[in-house]
């Protein structure tokens, strides 16, 4: 099974920017995910496109400079209880390494439509 999760930093401006202890920490994870980490990356805002009875363009998903989906992580698991343990150890590292982050992480179970890639 197909997860992603997503960490939502709720506190961006007061926390900064993650120190590199937990950049390093990530990776070491990661490579210990093995073959169950599929895809692993940063995010920024770039604009979101609304529909209500016609498109609407804005930048950025977010009405607050505050709150920031910072990354995101594809995960190939056999069962949700792998996902939420590895999600718990990632939460962990920000507890460790920067105390000052508050946030959460979201998970979704991704479901293919069978379309040629």
């Amino acid at each position: 099974m197909k997860f992603i999760t997503f960490v939502h930093t709720t506190n961006a401006a007061e926390a900064g920017r993650p120190p590199p202890a937990l950049m390093q920490a990530i990776i070491e994870l990661g490579m210990e995910a093995g073959a169950g980490l599929v895809e692993t990356g940063g995010m920024s805002d770039t604009a979101t496109v609304k529909v209500r009875n016609k498109q609407i363009v804005t930048d950025g998903p977010f009405a607050e400079a505050k709150e920031l989906i910072g990354g995101y992580a594809i995960y190939d698991l056999p069962t949700e209880a792998e996902i939420v343990s590895w999600t718990q150890r990632f939460a962990d590292l920000h507890r460790h390494h920067w105390p000052e982050w508050e946030g959460e992480i979201t998970i979704q179970q991704l479901h293919g439509f069978g379309m040629p890639g």
